[in-house]
């Protein structure tokens, strides 16, 4: 199996086997003698629980992860002819969908014996934002293959107004009004310039809540770190009194053995010396007890 099929493979597993899964191919790989091969499968990494959650949701969901995909590309697209009646809309179904997707992964992740604590979910909101962004990071979901939270996208950077797009239901100008008539209003630059303002405002707000998000995943994780370390210096030091009990133990057997074959030794001698005594007696019962006697 190439390491591609086997990658999408262990990213299906559970996160708990993916260790021992991997370890598993490579050992095999070695045994073959494929040291290539081998190497390239111990390089792929275990997913963190935000991405392997996200991949969940895209390998059990196609169409629902399918849904998101598209709407991305239609984002994109209102972006590109700066529609801003098609973006208000979109941009309010992007977040319910976002939210029904993470929550729909957050159930995945449970049945499949993963819990996915809040921070954790907020990071799942935010991976697929990210998806929204760009078709290649959309592919990368698609497939499964995610390791680790992407860094937060703002917007749909790189995307230029398609030429000659305009804002839409922009009102011709007449050659003049008639009597009684008013003007048409001009275009609401002004209007124009809010809407910028309150969506760069909405993308700093974004980057924001993903970065608090990314602070709180490091803190967990620092958190989780000091956990193991601390019960790895237990383990050591609860190991280290067992092997100093069990060398005490061994001191005494050790004791108790040499004890045991003195005393077995002294027991022989006297078991001797008495099965002498018991010959001389009996030779002196018989002269006592012959003929002569």
């Amino acid at each position: 199996m190439d390491v591609e099929s086997l990658a999408v493979e262990l990213f299906g597993l559970r996160l708990a086997e993916f260790t021992a899964a991997r370890d598993e191919y490579v050992a095999k790989a070695r045994k073959a003698g494929d040291r290539e091969h081998a190497a390239a499968i111990a390089a792929l990494r275990k997913p963190t629980v935000t991405a392997w959650a996200a991949g969940l949701l895209a390998r059990r969901r196609p169409k629902e992860a399918h849904s998101l995909v598209q709407l991305g590309e239609a984002l994109r697209t209102a972006h590109r002819t700066l529609d801003a009646g098609q973006l208000r809309q979109l941009s309010h179904d992007q977040h319910v969908l976002i939210q029904q997707l993470a929550r729909t992964a957050r159930a995945l992740a449970a049945e499949a014996g993963q819990a996915v604590s809040e921070p954790v979910l907020r990071e799942v909101e935010q991976i697929l934002h990210t998806v929204l962004a760009g078709p290649g990071m959309a592919e990368e979901w698609m497939a499964g293959r995610l390791v680790k939270a992407p860094d937060a996208a703002l917007g749909f950077t790189g995307l230029e107004p398609a030429p000659g797009a305009a804002p839409p239901r922009r009102l011709a100008r007449p050659a003049g009004p008639g009597k009684g008539q008013e003007r048409p209003r001009e275009p609401d630059a002004e209007g124009r310039a809010g809407q910028a303002r309150r969506e760069r405002a909405a993308q700093a707000q974004a980057q924001a809540q993903g970065e608090a998000a990314e602070a709180e995943r490091l803190e967990a994780a620092q958190a989780a770190a000091q956990e193991v370390a601390d019960r790895a210096g237990t383990d050591v030091a609860a190991a280290e009194e067992e092997v100093r009990a069990a060398g005490e133990r061994l001191e005494k057997a050790r004791a108790a053995c040499a004890d045991a074959a003195a005393r077995l030794k002294e027991a022989g001698r006297a078991a001797a010396k008495a099965r002498a005594r018991a010959e001389t007696a009996a030779r002196k019962a018989g002269k006592l007890t012959g003929p002569e006697g």
